[in-house]
C-alpha cells in the first residue's frame, strides 16, 4: 500500500490530507469498510446491551421510578392544589404563599437532609388546605401529569422497538415486557 493509501480503495480512508499525514495503517482504520463493520458491530452492541439492560431492570427500574414520581410529584402538583383551593372559595394569592412556604420546607427536607419529599404531608396537617384534603389522592394522579407520554411510547415499542427485536426472538432467553 502506497503512503497514505490508495485513495480509490474501500480499504484506504479518503481524505486529502491522509496521503501527506496518515500511515497506510491509519488509512486503513479509517476506511469505508473498517466504518460500516463498526458501525455494524455498534448497533447490535447497543441493541443487545439495551436487552440486557431491560431483562435486569425490570425488578429495579420501576422502583427507581416509583421513588423519583413520589419525589417530584408533589411538587408538580401544586398548581393543581391551588386551582382546588380556589374553586373551593380560597383565595389564590393566600394559597399560592401558603404552598411557597411549604414548598420551600420541603425541599429543604429533600435537598440539605436528604430526607424524603414531605409537602403532601405538610398540606394535610395544614388546617388551611382542610376544604381539599380529601382530593388531594386525585390531585396526585400520576396519569394526569403524562399526557399523551404513554400512547407515544407505546407508538415507538410497536413500530421502531419491536421490529428490531424480532430477529433475535430465538436467541433471547428472557421475555421482557414493557406495560404502561
Amino acid at each position: 500500500m502506497a503512503a497514505g493509501g490508495d485513495h480509490g480503495s474501500p480499504d484506504s480512508y479518503r481524505s486529502p490530507l491522509a496521503s501527506r499525514y496518515a500511515s497506510p495503517e491509519m488509512c486503513f482504520v479509517f476506511s469505508d469498510r473498517r466504518i460500516c463493520l463498526a458501525e455494524a458491530f455498534l448497533t447490535a452492541d447497543t441493541i443487545l446491551n439495551t436487552l440486557q439492560n431491560i431483562s435486569e431492570g425490570l425488578v429495579v427500574y420501576p422502583k427507581v421510578i416509583e421513588r423519583r414520581i413520589r419525589q417530584e410529584l408533589p411538587f408538580m402538583a401544586t398548581e393543581n392544589i391551588i386551582m382546588a383551593m380556589v374553586k373551593a372559595g380560597g383565595s389564590r394569592q393566600d394559597c399560592h404563599e401558603k404552598i411557597r412556604v411549604l414548598s420551600q420546607q420541603a425541599a429543604s427536607v429533600v435537598k440539605q437532609e436528604g430526607g424524603d419529599n414531605d409537602l403532601i404531608e405538610r398540606i394535610q396537617v395544614d388546617a388551611y388546605f382542610s376544604p381539599i384534603h380529601s382530593q388531594l389522592d386525585h390531585l396526585l394522579d400520576p396519569s394526569s401529569f403524562t399526557g399523551r407520554a404513554s400512547q407515544q411510547v407505546q407508538r415507538f415499542l410497536e413500530e421502531e422497538v419491536y421490529p428490531l427485536l424480532k430477529p433475535y426472538e430465538s436467541v433471547m432467553k428472557v421475555k421482557a415486557e414493557l406495560c404502561l
